[in-house]
Parts: C-alpha cells; sequence; structure tokens
C-alpha cells in the first residue's frame, strides 16, 4: 500500500486534502485523525506536521509527500521535489529596519533571525555572506527585532503589508519563491502502478483547474477565423449543425484567458459562446 503524507495543519493542509479530494482519494472527516486508509485505491494517507514531512519521505519511511518547497529545502532532508501544485504559494525575503541594509551583501556581520535556518544558511553561503549569527525561532520573528535578538528577520512575505505596519523594509531580491509540491526521496522512482497513478492523478487535476471547455457556434465560412483562437490541446472538434451553414466548435482553452478569448470570438462572429469548468483531465 502506496504511504502518503499529508499536511495536517496550516495553510497547506486543507487545500491539500481538497486537491486529493479532486483526485478521487478518500480524505479524513476528523481533524482528529491521525491516519486515513484508502483501501479502494490502495493508499494509507499520514496526517503530519508540515515540517516534518521531508523528512520522513526522505528517511524511506513514506513513499510521497505533500509539503512546502520552503519546508523542503530547509530540511536538507534527502527527498527531492516531483510535481509543484500551484496552492500555498508565498516569497521568502530578508527584511529589516530602514537604513540596515540594502542588499544581501550588506548583511555581512548582521545577525538574522527566521523560522527558516537552513534556508537562509544556504542562501548567504550562495553569495559568500558571513552572517553574524542565525537565530532560529518557531514564529513572530518580527519581534526579534523589538527585543533586539536580531537586527534582521528572514520570513515568508505575502504582500508585505505586516512589514510596511511595523515600519521594515525588504532587503535585496527573493531568497526563494515556494508553494505546494509533492514529495519523494532522492532518486526514487514510483514502484507500482498506485504511485504512477496518485502522480498521474494530481497531474489531472492541475490540468482542469487551469483550463475550461469553450463551446460556439460559427459560420462555416468564419470557422477557421475562429480556430486559430481556440485551437485546444490538440485540435478543436468541428461539427456540423442541423442550421445548414453553420457549425458547432469546442475546445479546451486556458482558464485565465476565456473571457478575452469570448470577446474575440464575438467579433469574428461566434454565438452561443459558453464555457464549461473541467473536474478532470488527462492529457
Amino acid at each position: 500500500m502506496l504511504r502518503i503524507a499529508v499536511p495536517n495543519k496550516g495553510s497547506l493542509s486543507a487545500p491539500a486534502s481538497a486537491m486529493l479530494q479532486e483526485a478521487g482519494y478518500r480524505q479524513r472527516t476528523d481533524a482528529k485523525e491521525l491516519i486515513v486508509r484508502d483501501e479502494r485505491n490502495g493508499v494509507e494517507f499520514f496526517f503530519l506536521r508540515p515540517r516534518d514531512i521531508a523528512v520522513y519521505v526522505g528517511s524511506g519511511r513514506l513513499d510521497i509527500g505533500i509539503t512546502g518547497r520552503d519546508l523542503l529545502m530547509d530540511s536538507a532532508a534527502p527527498a527531492e521535489e516531483v510535481l509543484p501544485l500551484g496552492f500555498g504559494r508565498s516569497s521568502f525575503h530578508f527584511a529589516g529596519r530602514p537604513g540596515t541594509a540594502g542588499t544581501v551583501a550588506d548583511l555581512d556581520g548582521l545577525t538574522i533571525a527566521t523560522s527558516y535556518p537552513g534556508v537562509v544558511a544556504k542562501h548567504l553561503a550562495e553569495h559568500g555572506v558571513n552572517a553574524g549569527g542565525i537565530v532560529r525561532l518557531d514564529g513572530a520573528v518580527e519581534t526579534s527585532l523589538e527585543l533586539g535578538v536580531a537586527q534582521v528577520i528572514a520570513d515568508v512575505v505575502e504582500t508585505g503589508r505586516t512589514l510596511e505596519q511595523l515600519g521594515l523594509r525588504i532587503i535585496g531580491d527573493p531568497i526563494m519563491e515556494s508553494e505546494a509540491v509533492v514529495v519523494r526521496p532522492v532518486g526514487a522512482r514510483p514502484r507500482d502502478e498506485a504511485a504512477v497513478r496518485f502522480l498521474r492523478r494530481l497531474e489531472s487535476v492541475l490540468v482542469a483547474r487551469r483550463y475550461v471547455m469553450m463551446d460556439y457556434d460559427i459560420r462555416v465560412e468564419d470557422v477557421e477565423k475562429a480556430v486559430a483562437l481556440t485551437p485546444g490541446l490538440e485540435s478543436p472538434t468541428v461539427s456540423p449543425l442541423h442550421r445548414r451553414g453553420w457549425a458547432a466548435v469546442r475546445a479546451m482553452v486556458p482558464a485565465d484567458d476565456a473571457q478575452r478569448i469570448m470577446d474575440q470570438l464575438e467579433k469574428v462572429g461566434a454565438h452561443a459562446v459558453l464555457t464549461t469548468r473541467l473536474h478532470a483531465c488527462r492529457i
């Protein structure tokens, strides 16, 4: 049975479980459940602290896990990213009071507080910076500046509003861009059908979330103009309508671009343009 780690709490927990449900897997109905067996799909889910998941997977105790890229890198566990999942996105930055530093090079000799010492140490080493020290804190790293524990912080930044409210400024370029990812032991390959199926199902959910199905009617003489706007993933489906001289077209289009494409289709004479959300898609 395939053994998979899932975040038990935090910002990654609910989206991960929602994606797994979309992929056809049983998920827990009680937040206190630590293990869920999905006999039908040959999978056993272990609900663990997101920070621990890469460690368990890297040890080989679990086959696959879902965690954050930042947590994977910070763990230094022998696990690798297999598939980005498109949720839980965030940027990781250095920040401090105005005038403290302008670039990463200016951090030389300064003390840095963070919940991700592994990520910070690696980034500083890559830039040849010798910090005065890295202080690991489990949360509320901004407080370390007020209490004099550190001169700079390194933390996840989503909108930057919290930093502005605290009178802090971002220092240099992002340390890294993070999102939820599927991880597995370094060098491992899917050993059985259940592992291959698991990744394929998640990929199908990702495709379904990125595209919508678009249908419309168009005069036969304008079909080529229309399908140039909706080429689909391989080729659109074009069928004759009962009304002579008209055709029905169906194609997958990027969801984020659907409204713009509808505008363009109207200009070339398309009628009855509609979009339908996809629940799953294999390509």
